[in-house]
């Protein structure tokens, strides 16, 4: 899909508001069709899961921590974060990170192609605060811990290799990283007030064990043009890696990250950000920031995000009222489900199954506010293609 090079939200709920730009398919703005719906309609009342989901769509619980996962004999681990599908013959895999300190780590459940459960089981063992991640194109999974000089581990979510610690990526907070196939490199936020975006060139492409790691070079401004730079020493100590390098744009609070077609997307939570990278380019531009919207906007506490085939940006909340909001090619911002009863905990990890009816996510500490109460669940409907 053609994508634009500026996203800009004309959002849905409160007033709406279009805000300018040029559309990924070029078209002008339309005006909303109904205030309040969004593209998948309005959300309906909560379920018995207490999660309120458009017209078509349904839930259900696919594990809990401290619980075993379905008829398994896994537990689920506590405070389920970033997470990733791949596709397992017929069926597919859920890998899921977990935030804790000690232990961490990341688990799998495995289904089959009617979506049971046939398997869970641990990936990675033995790390701290494993936040976000990412997915490579060779099916690993990246993860990414949250620590000063944390590092990021790439792990099998098969479960039949052991974990390896990738150093060479660098150490600083990680937080979510983004496969970029046409370059050949990863892209990685950091969860600093004052973090940086990264990317790493890996000296064999699909081989993370050596490479370069590069940090954005920028003006203070919301867009303009952006270049690399080599970052002297990823070690991080004694000179933190966002601090390394004259002129690197401070980001505030990097999470999630995404790529598609030529652009990069990722999240800044201390501002409320999406931001949006043209690769072709080399320019950057704020794709959502809910201050033009005068507080109106759905989407706030913006964390972990993910995209479909149709285009649409699905990011989810880290407060706000714990929903996962859509952004679409036509500039629509709406909810697109909401977690009831759960202010105490936040949105993470959505992720689509292989053929893309399926979404994944979990409530990181669920009703009880407790990395011990985390859920994940499973909406199952007629996602747009």
């Amino acid at each position: 899909m053609e994508r634009r090079s500026l996203l800009r939200a004309a959002v849905l709920g409160g007033t709406s508001a279009a805000l300018g730009g040029t559309l990924w398919r070029g078209a002008a703005y339309a005006a909303p069709a109904q205030p309040g719906t969004g593209p998948y309609g309005p959300l309906g009342s909560p379920d018995t899961n207490g999660i309120r989901l458009p017209n078509g769509f349904t839930s259900r619980v696919i594990a809990r921590s401290g619980q075993r996962v379905g008829s398994t004999s896994y537990t689920w681990h506590n405070a389920p974060d970033g997470g990733a599908c791949y596709a397992d013959g017929t069926g597919w895999i859920y890998v899921s990170n977990s935030e804790i300190t000690p232990s961490g780590g990341a688990s799998a459940v495995r289904f089959s192609s009617t979506g049971a459960i046939t398997a869970a089981y641990r990936i990675l063992s033995g790390t701290r605060q494993n936040c976000a991640g990412g997915k490579t194109p060779w099916n690993t999974w990246l993860s990414c811990e949250e620590v000063s000089l944390g590092y990021v581990y790439e792990t099998d979510p098969w479960g039949t290799n052991a974990g390896v610690q990738r150093a060479a990526m660098g150490r600083f907070k990680h937080e979510a990283a983004a496969a970029d196939p046409v370059r050949k490199v990863i892209y990685l936020t950091e969860d600093e007030s004052n973090g940086r975006f990264y990317r790493f060139v890996p000296t064999t492409w699909g081989n993370l064990s050596s490479g370069k790691l590069q940090v954005m070079v920028a003006g203070s401004a919301t867009s303009g043009s952006f270049t690399w730079a080599d970052v002297p020493d990823p070690d991080g100590s004694p000179t933190a890696t966002r601090s390394q390098v004259s002129g690197s744009k401070s980001f505030n609070g990097g999470e999630g990250c995404h790529y598609a077609n030529d652009t990069v997307w990722f999240t800044t939570k201390g501002d409320n950000r999406v931001w949006q990278l043209n690769l072709l380019t080399n320019t950057y531009e704020l794709a959502y920031d809910d201050s033009l919207v005068n507080g109106t906007a759905p989407l706030t506490g913006v964390d972990n995000i993910t995209g479909a085939s149709s285009g649409d940006l699905f990011v989810a909340e880290d407060g706000g009222n714990m929903e996962i909001c859509v952004i679409t090619p036509d500039d629509v911002v709406a909810s697109f489900l909401r977690v009831d009863g759960q202010s105490g905990s936040e949105i993470t990890g959505p992720a689509f199954s292989p053929d893309g009816t399926r979404l994944y996510f979990s409530s990181q500490r669920g009703t009880t506010g407790s990395s011990s109460g985390g859920i994940t669940y499973e909406v199952t409907g007629p996602f747009r293609s």
